[in-house]
């Protein structure tokens, strides 16, 4: 079972990645670090073109739906 199931879907959802939610970004992170089904999350959300949100451990960047064959590119991981 996802480790996001039990929670608020908003914490994946951040206003954005600046510090003002930073902390709402690093509590999600923590919930997909214990998620037994964190890299197929990641995958689902690249394969169907999710542009928004944290998916799979990933920041919010917001990435441009593709308009050719293309995958879109994984966000990168707050450090």
């Amino acid at each position: 079972m996802a480790a996001c199931r039990e929670v608020d879907p908003e914490i994946f959802f951040p206003i954005s990645a600046t510090s003002a939610a930073l902390g709402q970004v690093h509590e999600a992170q923590a919930i997909c670090a214990r998620c037994p089904v964190v890299a197929d999350c990641l995958q689902w959300a690249l394969r169907t073109g999710q542009g928004y949100g944290m998916w799979g451990g990933t920041t919010p960047r917001r990435t441009a739906r593709p308009t050719d064959d293309r995958t879109p590119a994984a966000a990168e991981p707050v450090r």
